[in-house]
């Protein structure tokens, strides 16, 4: 049998020989009946007989293992003769067999789960939910889950609850996991027994075995869900198993506690900040456990670790696997939408390597870090030098090529090294590097046509001619006619942004609520999922011009969706179309636009250029060209929401937010712009920045402080435009502070 050979035929043999008194003799024979049984359904029959006379044997092994064998067989023509020996092995004296009578009904009604469940038998798993054994107690919940399946599970009510929580440290390690996870069909009837039985679980929490750990901390977020300050002390506690699990003996459970830390870091950022180190990888690791140590990495770079995380990323860039090499640098262009010029330095270093591989790493990832952070741009392209001749993968040369047209003007051999690609377009097998030369190309020579026009016609000429690839071969056609078109018409469809400056700011990943993760939390969900790819979307493909348009956020509270957008959106069809919006309470026609759009560099400039109110004014003050407001709103609930829904907010209204700190972060600021317009009046920027700095007590015991500070600034002044932005301001931080609370 252990050879893979069909040993069927000797079935009626060995019914004859499970009469043996021996029992290990007894026990291989039962392994080949249960094996065979479902070819030979007649002959089994006659095992019952001496199954069932074994079942009244007075030693305890044998009856079990009778009973075991029994309900093994999953013949349901032998369901009527295994009933009444599994009912009586419920009430049997020795542990063992009640064990074994306990799970053998959860086989019976696996064997058929249409047929209808006894009552009597339901009734007499939840009495053994009392047995002296922990075995047997924890027997019983499994069976009763998987008997009770269509109902919803066993139903665990309070004297079931805290009894399983009084006899939890009695089970085995998964005994404790089992019921941990039962215990979260039970609601506590009200804080204190809530508190209680938190109290009951604390030592579990911090136990030296990951998985009870786990399965307790699940219980704690599934309790707490209505209570997020008890759910992040949870997770503080929980730090230090969760770090102890990290450096396992077992590369499963090393990996299965990096996923979970994974998700961990979406609630508190800096939940392992000053265990970094932790993270770093061993020579030996496999490529899967170095690329998420990485990505946890990434999470916890700060301005007090960054070098060092940074030193350590560039040792694993010239990893012997390509793979872990290539997450390395990727790694390195994440950290650098922070701090850029450390990366970009150790990024231009790595190309001196002239390893395929690396190379083609480093142009990918400075092409996505220019994406989100334009103003690296000169850095990047004084790198590109050379590059070509290293590349030799699709995606890396598709890279070298977007850059090289959005940025050719900064690069002086760009039409050269367009010209070496452009030369070599025949024998070039990649449909995504042809469709790439052709938009680059167009591209390069709108900015620098004495160089590019004969080489963008012998380009052009090849794919509408000769190239077999209908995408390639489209896709010239296309770039052909609309040359014909004019060149100011190409220049405004190819030449877009070149950048997405909301991204080149908000950095990272915002603090998530717990109940976003918690259901996935103990599962196998975390390690399906893939850490870099929220990290990292553009990764493998070109940045697309996207148009920054409002979105109403799924996270953004209905009433404040409701209660502005359908009027406001009507009357902005009569204001001047849907880039502006005609806010309600404001006689003065004012609108208000997101474009142009502001970079973050423009903004810092502006802001600091525009001269500062003198400190205590509150009212308006006009300067010789612009305008300054400073006011107190009370919506303290505003600093506690999340960025993106108070993004999405503002967004609805055409006000785009730039920069903003983290939740539970002191100071918290939040700076924005828009784009006033009012009838008769002239277009003006207005920059503006929230402060929140925390709450403080005031004088004589009165109740703190909730308010938050709003500075705007205009451009050129216009006073009724900046009071009718300051009112549309208030009323959204207010509508978000109640949704809040």
């Amino acid at each position: 049998m252990s050879q893979g050979v069909d040993v069927s035929g000797l079935f009626s043999e060995m019914v004859k020989a499970c009469a043996s008194v021996d029992i290990v003799q007894k026990k291989l024979v039962y392994v080949f009946l249960c094996s065979y049984a479902t070819l030979n359904p007649e002959l089994s029959l006659l095992v019952i007989n001496t199954l069932r006379k074994d079942c009244q044997d007075p030693n305890p092994m044998v009856r079990s293992l009778a009973l075991r064998n029994m309900s093994n067989l999953r013949l349901p023509s032998l369901v009527e003769y295994v009933e009444k020996p599994l009912t009586a092995g419920l009430r049997d004296r020795a542990a063992c067999v009640r064990r074994v009578a306990v799970l053998g009904w959860a086989k019976l009604h696996n064997l058929q789960p249409n047929s209808e469940i006894d009552a009597a038998v339901v009734n007499e798993l939840y009495s053994l939910l009392r047995d002296p054994d922990p075995v047997v107690m924890v027997n019983c919940l499994r069976a009763l889950e998987e008997i009770l399946k269509e109902e919803g599970g066993v139903a665990i009510n309070k004297p079931i609850a805290h009894h399983l929580l009084n006899r939890l440290k009695e089970t085995d390690v998964w005994g404790q996991c089992e019921v941990l996870r039962i215990l979260q069909h039970y609601r506590p009837q009200s804080e204190e027994e809530l508190f209680d039985i938190l109290s009951l679980l604390d030592a579990s929490l911090v136990s030296h075995q990951p998985t009870v750990m786990a399965a307790t901390l699940s219980l704690f977020l599934h309790l707490c869900s209505g209570l997020p300050p008890v759910c992040l002390a949870a997770l503080e506690r929980a730090r230090g198993p969760l770090l102890a699990a990290c450096g396992s003996v077992s590369r499963e459970m090393r990996f299965t506690a990096l996923c979970h830390i994974q998700l961990l870091l979406r609630s508190l950022p800096g939940l392992m900040g000053a265990h970094y180190k932790r993270f770093f990888c061993g020579y030996a690791e496999p490529a899967y456990m170095k690329q998420r140590k990485m990505q946890v990495l990434v999470e916890l770079v700060n301005d007090d670790n960054v070098g060092l995380i940074l030193d350590e990323l560039k040792g694993y860039c010239t990893d012997v696997n390509a793979e872990t090499a290539q997450a390395a640098v990727s790694a390195i262009g994440r950290v650098g939408r922070s701090y850029s010029d450390r990366c970009l330095e150790i990024l231009t270093g790595l190309l001196v390597l002239k390893q395929e591989h690396i190379t083609s790493a480093v142009v990918q990832t400075m092409r996505d870090l220019v994406w989100v952070c334009p103003q690296n741009s000169h850095t990047v392209c004084l790198a590109l030098e050379a590059c070509e001749e290293t590349l030799q993968d699709s995606q890396g040369r598709q890279a070298l090529l977007w850059l090289l047209g959005m940025y050719g003007e900064q690069v002086a051999g760009a039409p050269y090294t367009l010209e070496v690609f452009i030369d070599g377009v025949r024998s070039e097998a990649s449909v995504g590097v042809k469709m790439e030369l052709l938009t680059s190309a167009c591209r390069l020579f709108l900015c620098r046509p004495a160089e590019m026009q004969d080489m963008l016609g012998r380009l052009l000429h090849y794919c509408i001619e000769e190239e077999t690839d209908t995408c390639v071969h489209d896709q010239a056609r296309l770039y052909y006619r609309l040359l014909h078109c004019g060149i100011e018409e190409t220049r405004k469809i190819l030449l877009g942004r070149r950048s997405d400056p909301s991204l080149g700011v908000l950095i990272g990943r915002p603090a998530e609520p717990v109940s976003q993760w918690a259901p996935y939390f103990n599962t196998l969900e975390p390690l399906r999922q893939d850490g870099a790819a929220e990290a990292e979307p553009a990764s493998r493909e070109s940045p697309r011009c996207v148009p920054c348009e409002a979105k109403t956020s799924r996270d953004l509270p209905e009433s404040l969706s409701s209660h502005m957008e359908p009027d406001w959106r009507k009357e902005s069809q009569c204001s001047g179309g849907p880039a502006a919006v005609q806010p309600p309470g404001v006689g003065t026609g004012l609108s208000l636009s997101s474009s142009p759009t502001l970079t973050p560099e423009e903004f810092e400039r502006t802001w600091l250029r525009l001269q500062r109110l003198p400190p205590g004014q509150n009212a308006g003050r006009r300067e010789e060209e612009h305008l300054c407001l400073e006011e107190l709103i009370r919506s303290a609930v505003v600093p506690l929401c999340s960025p993106h829904n108070l993004q999405a907010a503002l967004q609805l209204l055409n006000i785009q937010m730039l920069a903003f700190t983290p939740p539970h972060t002191l100071p918290w600021r939040v700076y924005l712009y828009t784009h006033t317009q009012r009838a008769h009046a002239g277009h003006t920027l207005v920059l503006g920045e929230l402060l929140w700095p925390g709450e403080t007590q005031k004088e004589g015991g009165a109740e703190p402080e909730e308010e938050v500070r709003v500075t705007l600034r205009q451009q050129p002044p216009d006073d009724e435009a900046l009071k009718g932005f300051f009112s549309i301001l208030t009323t959204v931080l207010q509508t978000v502070s109640s949704q809040g609370e």
